[in-house]
């Protein structure tokens, strides 16, 4: 796609922003509705599109955990319409006064929740975020400028043009959800520099994505970063439950920002916990890669460098580490994380609520898997993203984040003295 030809599609989308902002949440609601239809009547053609896609990658060489991320099931469709009927059963937040008072002149002072316009999107493989990401964008009055990779063009224009067809029935311009078609870098550079088209960019990618943004974005933008995601188990956490939040984190899907990367352990239990952790991770096909005190009680346990214990694996990879105390492994966790997910295993009260306190992420468990920092297991409806930055969003974004806020003032002639 030419530059001229991108700017004129980011003008028809900004026209229909403009109108998705002031329909009514009846209307938009319609359009999610009929869409969520479309995709449970349409598995069939949207599997078809996919598996083009799969093929293609497989002949690529694409990874294992990259191709699962691009794969659609009729039960990953059946979700992807089952999260847009979430969607709209959520409150709208366009229109939310926030807050108001009284001036002592008179001046009537309002906070008001406002579409943020058009949301630009730029992903990798997971075609699922086209659906989630249309579906609040249209929830929050936004328009939905999506662009997403060569790997999953097929089963993206199939998903893109059911959202179409149900916002053109519920009375949305079409152009309400768009699709850039051309996959090429220079036409993802050019996207990132639509300036006064896009007014926020949220990316969903890798590494490569995201330095890509930093290096050539010119819009605003919020960052979808790393998922480099820690478990600490504490010398008084309950072992049965550490073990199986541990394995689910690790196990229950790899190729994911909120599975965890590295599993740290307090010193006083590494004996008891971690010969039980380390079967059940290699029956799951889980390479351990531990330090030395780890290695000591894990014999099979490679040798984990410094390079381990700062990556996103995305694989069937764990960093694993003994810690003196939750000192140790809040000083950890400040050196290597994300800052997306941080959980702790713990039944005692005040080192968890230490743990809260000093560890800075996006999310921050206790006693719970990573893999719940998600907009839907939040009860967010979807996410179009988790944000690991610390202006305007963090953490999972939903129909709330997609808005910002106007200042409404009303008086009856006051003038400034």
């Amino acid at each position: 796609m030419t530059s001229p030809a991108l700017d004129q599609l980011a003008s028809r989308v900004q026209a229909a922003a403009r109108v998705v902002a002031r329909a009514p949440s009846s209307v938009r609601d319609d359009a999610l509705r009929l869409a969520a239809d479309l995709l449970d009547d349409e598995v069939a053609s949207l599997l078809e599109a996919n598996r083009a896609d799969l093929e293609q990658a497989e002949e690529a060489g694409m990874p294992d955990a990259a191709r699962d991320r691009l794969r659609l099931t009729e039960e990953r469709v059946r979700a992807m319409a089952s999260g847009l009927r979430k969607v709209v059963a959520l409150p709208d937040p366009v229109g939310e006064v926030v807050e108001g008072w009284v001036r002592p002149n008179g001046l009537r002072v309002t906070r008001v929740r406002v579409p943020l316009g058009v949301v630009g999107v730029i992903y990798e493989n997971r075609p699922n975020v086209t659906s989630d990401a249309a579906g609040l964008c249209l929830k929050s009055g936004n328009a939905a400028f999506l662009r997403g990779s060569s790997s999953a063009l097929r089963s993206n224009q199939a998903v893109v043009a059911l959202l179409r067809r149900a916002a053109v029935k519920a009375g949305l311009p079409e152009d309400a959800v768009a699709l850039v078609e051309d996959t090429s870098h220079e036409t993802a550079v050019a996207f990132m520099q639509l300036r006064g088209r896009i007014d926020c960019l949220i990316p969903r990618g890798g590494p490569g994505l995201i330095a890509s943004l930093v290096e050539h974005a010119t819009v605003p933008y919020v960052l979808d970063g790393d998922g480099n995601c820690h478990l600490y188990v504490d010398g008084a956490a309950d072992l049965v439950m550490a073990h199986d939040l541990a394995v689910n984190a690790k196990t229950h899907r790899f190729g994911v920002c909120n599975a965890v990367e590295t599993i740290l352990v307090h010193r006083d239990v590494a004996e008891r916990f971690l010969p039980d952790l380390a079967a059940s991770l290699a029956t799951a096909g889980v390479e351990i890669r531990g330090d030395e005190r780890v290695r000591a009680v894990v014999p099979t346990a490679t040798q984990a460098t410094e390079d381990d214990f700062a990556r996103e694996f995305l694989a069937p990879v764990v960093a694993v580490g003994v810690v003196d105390d939750v000192s140790g492994a809040i000083e950890h966790i400040a050196r290597y994380s994300s800052g997306h997910s941080e959980a702790i295993v713990t039944s005692d009260l005040p080192t968890a609520e230490r743990f809260v306190a000093e560890v800075d992420a996006a999310a921050v468990l206790v006693n719970a898997s990573t893999r719940f920092v998600d907009g839907e297991e939040l009860g967010l409806g979807a996410e179009v993203g988790i944000s690991t930055q610390k202006l305007h969003a963090r953490g999972p974004m939903g129909v709330r984040e997609l808005t910002t806020l106007k200042w409404v003032v009303r008086g009856d002639g006051q003038v400034r003295r």
